[in-house]
């Protein structure tokens, strides 16, 4: 999942984004609602953490501007004013879930992966391919029924592609999914971790290698 966190407050947003990262989520940051709107306007997130008191653009227009033009970012939004009738106008914006500060960090890793599964195209919570079977809230990974340690970049790179139902998975794709803003598209961060993430799901192979294409899991789900 790759997710934006629009926050004035550095140290939150630093907090939100490494515990998010530890969650296996691709993670951007914006400290003011001009950049937030911009990285919104230029790349592809599953889903927002819009603080509604941004400096420069308001958090509620960024919102009103995302419902005016569609696409498919969730929009989560955080305030410290969480009082019902704050809650009711952040939702009448467009918002698709409110949380009030402070917050549960569980509790907003939870309502991420569920906002997650209403993007489009929606990710079941639970992923099953070639005898793998892979839980993306808990972070957990299963090859007949044995479990296997995976990294977080590892982690993303198996969800995308059971995710993607047989369909090819680009070199660039995974670094925009997986990795973040910052991931430098000459890198050969996807193929060594596609080696390690081999390496660790063990034989037969499941993951196919289209040269200058991409990779692949074929075959039905099981």
């Amino acid at each position: 999942m790759r997710v934006l966190v629009a926050e004035d407050e550095e140290r939150l947003a630093g907090y939100i984004a490494e515990g998010l990262r530890d969650q296996s989520m691709s993670v951007d940051l914006a400290h003011d609602g001009t950049s937030a709107l911009d990285k919104l306007l230029t790349r592809c997130y599953d889903v927002v953490v819009l603080d509604r008191d941004l400096p420069g653009t308001h958090g509620d227009e960024i919102c009103r501007h995302l419902i005016e033009h569609g696409g498919h970012t969730r929009v989560l939004m955080l305030t410290a004013l969480a009082d019902v009738g704050d809650r009711i106008a952040g939702l009448r914006l467009g918002a698709d879930d409110y949380l009030g500060k402070p917050f549960d960090f569980d509790e907003l890793v939870a309502r991420l992966h569920a906002l997650g599964r209403r993007s489009h195209p929606a990710v079941p919570p639970v992923l099953r391919r070639h005898g793998i079977t892979l839980h993306s809230s808990h972070r957990e990974v299963f090859r007949e029924g044995k479990p296997i340690a995976l990294s977080n970049k590892e982690f993303g790179v198996l969800s995308r592609l059971m995710a993607a139902d047989g369909r090819i998975v680009s070199a660039e794709e995974l670094l925009r999914v997986v990795w973040d803003e910052h991931a430098d598209p000459f890198t050969n961060a996807v193929r060594v971790t596609m080696c390690r993430l081999r390496a660790k799901l063990g034989e037969p192979g499941v993951i196919d290698t289209l040269p200058g294409v991409g990779y692949r899991m074929d075959g039905p789900e099981c």
